[in-house]
């Protein structure tokens, strides 16, 4: 997502969770208390631009909020943005604070243990970031063995960092940081989400430039909410496909990123 956050892996306690999967057996499912309500309650940071922060007037504006309308439209039901910080996110979906989160969430083996998820409608991978003046070219982690690597902690990045042995993980609160510490020496690169590289560069006012994407195969990002609830699984991948089908991820995709991100990366 953090920067980049859209990543995290919490260790998660088995009993709270057994206990509200015995209880969810006995719930309504999520669409039809959503239908009833007829708002689909999402949780996001809101902190978290080009995807959801708070523009002008102090409304909420970015990728993710676009897609959060577009999905809560196609289930006729208006939408209800619930700005929680990144740290208690899962925990706020897992209490039913919202319906589910919209905010550049991975999907990874471990999530899907304790939250189900929709069908992607955002794939990336991981990239390089590194100082214009540097003329090493980094092609694959594995040629930072020995270097110093920026990542956020908590995200994704810094766990498939240290899946390399050898590289130097440094860890910080975000970006802002790491970038700061790479454009003065004291890393010899960083490493986020490649939709996030080029927006992170051109806002730092930083001496940076793109490197390149080290992660082989996609990054899925995809909506998450409470296991359980099949109809709600249906209705989402349903909107999902008539977005896709109506070309409205492609055009918000190209609006904010000027590309169409909500392909597989070839």
């Amino acid at each position: 997502m953090t920067w980049f956050p859209a990543g995290w892996i919490r260790p998660l306690i088995a009993a709270p969770l057994l206990a509200m999967a015995m209880a969810g057996a006995h719930a309504a499912d999520l669409l039809d208390n959503v239908k009833q309500a007829g708002v689909l309650k999402i949780g996001l940071e809101g902190t978290y631009p080009p995807f959801g922060y708070r523009g002008a007037n102090n409304q909420l504006e970015g990728f993710d909020v676009d897609v959060a309308r577009a999905v809560a439209g196609k289930l006729g039901v208006k939408p209800e943005f619930v700005t929680t910080e990144w740290s208690g996110i899962i925990a706020g979906l897992q209490a039913g604070k919202f319906d589910v989160i919209v905010n550049q969430v991975n999907v990874t083996p471990q999530r899907k243990q304790v939250l189900d998820f929709s069908k992607p409608y955002v794939y990336s991978a991981a990239q390089l970031i590194q100082r214009k003046d540097d003329k090493r070219e980094f092609k694959l982690l594995e040629d930072l063995k020995g270097k110093r690597l920026g990542v956020s902690l908590g995200s994704n990045y810094n766990e498939l960092a240290k899946s390399v042995a050898g590289i130097d993980v440094k860890t910080y609160p975000g970006a802002p940081e790491y970038l700061r510490d790479l454009a003065a020496q004291r890393v010899d690169a960083a490493l986020n989400d490649r939709l996030m590289v080029n927006y992170l560069i051109k806002t730092s006012n930083l001496p940076l430039r793109a490197g390149a994407v080290v992660q082989g195969g996609d990054t899925e990002v995809a909506i998450p909410f409470r296991k359980d609830n099949p109809k709600f699984a249906q209705a989402l991948d349903r909107a999902l496909d008539d977005l896709r089908k109506d070309g409205t991820l492609t055009k918000l995709s190209v609006k904010w990123f000027g590309a169409d991100v909500t392909k597989p990366v070839k």
